[in-house]
């Protein structure tokens, strides 16, 4: 059991939550307001993705993630920042019977270094490396799509920036590839790690799959959890008692209670009220990133 965690605050994601939430935060300004009202709740760190105007859904846009990274460091706090760089990884067939050419309409394909481009430019503390492909549970031909070469590719580059990857974990087979990224020399340590639970056709999120994968974790790992959905905050609790930190957040859970939609300062609020009631103290940003031995860029 961990006596000591940093909270991690997935700001907004880059899917459908966003129809069935007037909280879930879509323009810069919007997603950086929500970060800074997350990070003065409590949360250690912010997790970034930006959204498009029109569509309203995830993008790789560097000037939407410069606005908000700057709105974030011009305030009055400093949480860690975390960029995701899962943007470039869709792929959408067109069907059972004749799956290619892909559906353009949901096919975002990119090369490491394009998906690397906000991270390049703004060099954050931390970026997501997720690590291996996935099929979707909403559309049946949606494929999240992260080749062992791409992953190899960004991991490198990643770590030429300085920055850490935060390796996010949806499935057994993705935590040998952690596992793999590590052996390589590819990952610095302490490797950070991120369990991804009840997330599509990933790994459940039941107790007894959680516990087998935090015993195949690289040696001397930091690492979080977090479920979606309604039990996102039951694993607030969860988390410290398998040795993990946590994350909530929009991204991944929309109430603060049964037909409560809550926001992202909710949320962490709500997180530290848990961690509280069970001992657990709560980690600022500064000893987030001494723990992790974060590079400091900004």
């Amino acid at each position: 059991m961990l006596s000591e965690v940093f909270i991690t605050c997935a700001i907004t994601g880059g899917g459908s939550n966003v129809d069935r939430s007037p909280y879930v935060p879509v323009s810069p300004e919007a997603i950086a307001d929500s970060a800074i009202e997350a990070a003065r709740a409590g949360a250690a760190a912010v997790h970034i993705h930006v959204r498009d105007h029109k569509t309203r859904r995830g993008v790789l846009n560097l000037a939407l993630y410069r606005e908000v990274v700057q709105r974030i460091r011009r305030s009055d706090v400093n949480p860690v920042i975390n960029l995701t760089t899962a943007n470039g990884g869709d792929l959408m067939l067109a069907g059972p019977d004749c799956p290619l050419p892909p559906d353009p309409a949901g096919t975002d394909m990119a090369g490491a270094l394009d998906r690397l481009a906000h991270v390049e430019e703004l060099r954050p503390e931390i970026c997501t490396l997720d690590c291996g492909s996935m099929n979707g549970k909403s559309n049946s031909e949606y494929i999240m799509v992260n080749s062992t070469g791409m992953l190899r590719a960004m991991a490198k580059r990643i770590g030429e920036l300085g920055v850490r990857p935060e390796l996010e974990v949806f499935d057994t087979g993705h935590l040998k590839l952690a596992n793999d990224l590590v052996k390589e020399g590819l990952i610095r340590d302490p490797p950070l790690i991120q369990l991804c639970m009840g997330v599509g056709y990933g790994a459940p999120d039941d107790l007894t799959t959680l516990t087998a994968m935090v015993h195949q974790l690289p040696p001397g790992a930091v690492y979080s959890t977090f479920s979606v959905g309604s039990m996102q905050l039951p694993y607030a609790a969860l988390a410290p008692l398998c040795g993990a930190n946590v994350r909530v957040g929009l991204e991944d859970n929309l109430y603060l209670s049964h037909g409560r939609l809550a926001t992202n300062a909710e949320l962490v609020q709500r997180a530290i009220e848990i961690l509280n009631w069970i001992g657990v103290r709560v980690l600022s940003p500064r000893q987030m990133r001494e723990k992790l031995k974060l590079n400091v860029h900004a």
